[in-house]
């Protein structure tokens, strides 16, 4: 070992005595006769000390050539310090330099390599491994690493095998779009890489594994957003012989177990609510329970007036803003503009101020009188000084702005803290959604979800109405997992795959080693998957999951240190059959 100890781990107790440290070069003091240099790696930061009668004038000549992150060794004695630093572990001691020696050489880097820098996101993403270099990267990898270790100790312990799946599988159909890889030694046929493990775990099911468990790579070829990464981890778990109401108590068992054990946070019995209650309530399938603001339906009380738009709306729905009565004509209208420009709504912004003297004042004055907006006001729970947003249109579409408009009220009030946390179950989504583009019915979370025991004959007369026996794990308005009892009889998959609009050769060619092995004993079988990623982010605190991936895409998807995605050579593009 070039090292006899780490630079975090020094203290009173071993002064005296000979050590050598190894690191990057943090900091460079020079006062003249005295040079102090912080030496930093992965463990902390110790302070070097050379003094002008007391070390070797070869040394100090080398201390000249030092600069920003150069790799040294140095090997010395350890002092107690005179001036301590309270904020470092190692603060009580430094090291008196006897030997020094440049292990590597470095270039001044394009930015600060401390806590806080200097670099944009861009920047820091192009020199990814220097970003690491700092101390809140490397703590977020290090945290993902525990939270590693505890999700694959508790599983364990409650016995699921651990089994990798393959990444180089058969595209099919349903959900986002593939990565497509094509094969040289078949030409013109191509491997997928996996959206999920799904199929793989049910087929692990049928296996008689009865309990498995992968943290596994997903990848998916889908529109870039802001926070979303084309290749991405998560905890996937599939079990046999379980219902709904055995899944949703033992995961939620094992989310309290990671709170508790990664942040020391004890979390309450989490709530459940159906689909339809969550886009009524919070116009989202995955509602931030942090904060109230609910949406309220007014519909009823709109009509008769000669206000077209409300009398047209399918909804009329509104939530209450707490204390915002007193708002400018120009927040109001920022409000309308967000609307607007997020094509939230077919109509514009309808406000009602509730002042503080009982009376209202609103943008629709002359088609509804006091006593009409105070029946408004009596429906929304509001009090004078409370501002109440409105909005009218298709019902899906009303709650939906509403509850984006909701989210926003929440950013600009700043109306909760990081430290809050209101997990919740969202149980009995649509099984289907009708696709306007294709004209045709399409798996809400992927056609392998079993739909309610009781709806299974909507599926031959409404199959919009048959609800899935599928559930969300929803935290702080993030979906952080999401699950389903699955089919396991061919002759009800092989339905749902009709209803999906696969024929009978479809259904053989992309799903008949998954339908044949049904009949060979399948168990009925259910899971869940939790994004891992999103779930580090929000056990660290972070709005954000890429502090949490060591090598992150960007908002496009690029790889901003290797620049991939990239063109390949003439050669390669022959040897795999692809004309271009």
């Amino acid at each position: 070992m070039l090292r006899t100890h780490t630079c975090g781990e020094l203290r009173l107790e071993q002064v005296g005595l000979r050590v050598t440290l190894c690191g990057w070069v943090q900091k460079i003091r020079n006062k003249g006769s005295l040079v102090w240099i912080d030496l930093r790696d992965r463990y902390g930061i110790t302070q070097l000390i050379l003094e002008e009668q007391v070390t070797a004038p070869e040394i100090l000549a080398q201390v000249q050539k030092l600069g920003r992150e150069y790799v040294i060794q140095a090997e010395g004695v350890v002092v107690e310090r005179s001036a301590k630093n309270p904020h470092l572990l190692t603060g009580d001691i430094e090291i008196e330099v006897k030997r020094l020696t440049v292990l590597n050489t470095a270039k001044t880097p394009p930015f600060l390599i401390e806590a806080e820098t200097d670099g944009g996101e861009e920047l820091r993403m192009e020199y990814r491994y220097l970003d690491l270099r700092r101390p809140p990267l490397q703590k977020n990898l290090l945290f993902r690493q525990l939270v590693t270790q505890y999700t694959r100790a508790y599983l364990e312990r409650h016995h699921f095998v651990d089994v990798e799946t393959p990444l180089l599988i058969k595209s099919t159909p349903g959900g986002a779009r593939d990565f497509v890889v094509p094969s040289r030694l078949h030409l013109q046929q191509f491997y997928a890489l996996p959206q999920s493990p799904q199929v793989f775990k049910q087929l692990l099911m049928v296996a008689g594994l009865d309990r498995y468990y992968q943290i596994a790579k997903c990848f998916r070829d889908e529109d870039f957003r802001a926070d979303r990464q084309p290749e991405f981890t998560q905890i996937d778990c599939e079990l046999s012989f379980v219902t709904q109401e055995d899944i949703l108590p033992f995961f939620e068992s094992f989310m309290k177990y990671l709170f508790e054990a990664t942040m020391q946070v004890k979390l309450d019995k989490f709530p459940c609510m159906t689909y339809a209650e969550a886009m009524q309530k919070y116009g989202s399938d995955k509602p931030d329970l942090r904060f109230g603001m609910p949406i309220v339906e007014i519909t009823h009380l709109v009509r008769n007036s000669d206000f077209s738009l409300f009398n047209q709306a399918k909804l009329v729905a509104g939530i209450c803003v707490t204390g915002c009565g007193d708002y400018t004509r120009k927040q109001l209208d920022a409000l309308a503009e967000f609307v607007k420009s997020h094509s939230l709504a077919t109509s514009g912004l309808v406000y009602v101020k509730y002042l503080l003297d009982g009376s209202f004042s609103s943008s629709v004055n002359k088609f509804y009188d006091e006593a009409q907006l105070a029946l408004w006001a009596k429906a929304m729970q509001a009090v004078p000084g409370d501002l109440l947003l409105i909005l009218a249109g298709e019902v899906e579409p009303t709650q939906t702005a509403l509850g984006t408009l909701r989210l926003k009220l929440r950013d600009e009030l700043a109306l909760v803290s990081k430290d809050q946390f209101s997990p919740l179950w969202v149980v009995d989504f649509p099984l289907l959604e009708w696709d306007r583009t294709t004209q045709r019915y399409v798996a809400k979370h992927h056609p392998f979800t079993s739909p309610k025991q009781e709806d299974i004959p909507l599926l031959t007369t409404a199959p919009e109405l048959v609800r899935a026996n599928a559930y969300d794990l929803v935290i702080n308005g993030v979906e952080v997992g999401g699950g389903s009892i699955r089919i396991h009889e061919r002759s009800l998959q092989e339905q749902v795959f009709k209803v999906l609009g696969f024929s009978a050769e479809e259904i053989k060619e992309k799903f008949g080693f998954l339908t044949d092995a049904f009949e060979y004993g399948a168990p009925p079988h259910g899971g869940i998957a939790f994004g891992f990623d999103r779930l580090c982010a929000i056990l660290g605190g972070e709005d954000s999951i890429r502090p949490f991936i060591a090598f992150p895409k960007n908002n496009a998807g690029r790889d901003m240190m290797m620049k991939a995605p990239s063109t390949i050579s003439e050669q390669q593009i022959k040897e795999l059959g692809i004309s271009l």
